[in-house]
């Protein structure tokens, strides 16, 4: 009998990954990366599989939190294919390497701290060279390719509308002459994004599981979200402070960058100086433009007409800064500029140092454009926190902080039920991907709506397909 297992994202929203076996196949759906609380435990703590018996694995996009362990997977001796979209087989480049290297430094930065105290040095999680091994198994599909991936198991994708790339996985496994459908949501988009496709409807499964990151709510309107925006941007301008937009470099950091086009374009923008102080995310929004037919064809037009392949054709007074010299200048600005920086959390990369800078100036605004996952520093920084750690000192937050929840690229509770509802007749449901109240409240509104159970495994949870 076929069985998944529910080895991560279970509970929580990072550290994705499930495993399928079947009679004939072992696959590993998602390989993700910890991040916030316990996330380095969790990432260095022993695989509950054994490497070695794994034929495939499967990945749905190329955020961290479902892709961020593939290194390590392979540094363990994995050497069978890894699937993905052509976008993501573009994009997971790019963040791996960047993982890597953070890692690297970290890591570096901390040997020198147990030098001091006597105590062994660490290993990085994986390294560059880790990252190059995993690249060469890369195996790409396009959506609604229908492929075999194994002896009894056959992968088809579809459009998540997430992220560029991202999917929606459809796994038909071939099981003592019976047929099962097993289909992950991955992540969700939420159907306002401007760039992208919304996600695709399907219809069919026997089990599913549903991402629930946004489980307890519905997005604020995306019109009153655009409007507020605007509005932190004007007060910011007024206050003569500088505006600090942490950011995922993929999906989030290119949204962003739309809209501040779309203001310049309407007289509306009032900063002078916008720079993008992240090399990944100036990465990532370079190679958008080589998947514009993945674009939604509407709201992206003016953007594709006028861009020319080039964000700094749509909005003039953006400057790309990719040496840390560059993002070191960027702290003389004393008002009047807008940074966007990683990491989207404030969990480190550039922004921790932009925050270190002006957090404590009470002309500076804070506008948080994603999700904050329990545990971080953005996460503290939205629930109201007066003092923020960084770099081993606290700095006092005098910030006004704006939560722009409609910028979302994941779908909201009222999306989430409208897409699983296409399903006739319903499947076993499964919520995954989600912290524990809002697996729970979403649980609910699938009854409330429904009348259908909605499971909430536990971690390590075995079941039938």
């Amino acid at each position: 009998m076929a069985s998944l297992q529910f080895l991560g994202a279970i509970g929580e929203v990072t550290g994705s990954a499930y495993l399928l076996r079947s009679a004939k196949s072992t696959i590993l759906l998602e390989c993700g990366l910890h991040q916030g609380r316990g996330a380095d435990e969790a990432n260095q703590a022993p695989f509950e599989f054994r490497v070695e018996a794994i034929d495939a694995v499967v990945l749905s996009h190329a955020h961290l939190d479902h892709s961020g362990l593939l290194p390590r997977l392979v540094r363990e001796g994995y050497r069978g294919p890894i699937y993905m979209t052509r976008a993501t087989h573009d994009l997971i480049d790019i963040m791996l390497h960047d993982a890597a290297f953070l890692q690297m430094k970290d890591t570096e930065w901390e040997n020198k701290q147990r030098h001091k105290a006597g105590k062994a040095p660490l290993e990085p999680l994986y390294t560059e060279q880790d990252v190059e091994a995993t690249l060469q198994l890369r195996q790409t599909l396009d959506y609604r390719q229908r492929i075999p991936i194994s002896p009894d198991v056959q992968l088809q994708y579809h459009d998540a509308g997430h992220i560029l790339g991202s999917a929606i996985v459809e796994l038909t496994v071939e099981d003592a002459g019976t047929t099962r459908r097993l289909v992950f949501s991955g992540d969700l988009g939420n159907i306002h994004h401007p760039l992208l496709q919304d996600p695709e409807y399907l219809q069919q499964a026997d089990t599913l599981l549903l991402e629930s990151t946004y489980g307890d709510r519905n997005h604020r309107s995306y019109e009153e979200t655009v409007e507020e925006f605007q509005q932190a941007l004007q007060a910011a301008a007024e206050a003569g402070g500088n505006v600090l937009i942490p950011a995922f470099a993929v999906g989030r950091t290119q949204e962003i960058l739309f809209w501040l086009g779309k203001f310049y374009r309407q007289g509306r923008l009032p900063q002078q100086q916008i720079f993008l102080d992240s090399p990944m995310a100036i990465a990532a929004s370079e190679l958008y433009f080589r998947y514009l037919h993945l674009f939604n064809d509407d709201d992206a037009q003016a953007l594709v007409d006028t861009a020319h392949h080039r964000w700094e054709e749509w909005l003039p007074n953006l400057r790309c800064t990719r040496t840390v010299e560059e993002s070191m200048q960027i702290n003389t600005i004393h008002g009047g500029a807008i940074i966007i920086a990683g990491s989207g959390m404030c969990t480190g990369g550039r922004i921790s140092h932009h925050l270190k800078n002006n957090l404590w100036k009470n002309n500076t605004h804070l506008i948080i454009v994603g999700f904050q996952a329990a545990g971080t520093p953005g996460r503290a920084l939205v629930d109201g926190t007066e003092r923020l750690k960084l770099f081993g000192r606290e700095v006092n937050v005098k910030a006004p902080v704006h939560t722009l929840g409609g910028f979302s690229a994941h779908a909201d509770q009222q999306q989430l039920l409208e897409w699983a509802g296409h399903f006739k007749p319903r499947p076993r449901l499964y919520l995954v991907h989600g912290e524990q109240d809002k697996r729970e409240i979403l649980q609910e509104q699938f009854r409330q709506h429904y009348d259908w159970n909605a499971r909430l495994p536990a971690y390590k949870e075995k079941i039938e397909l």
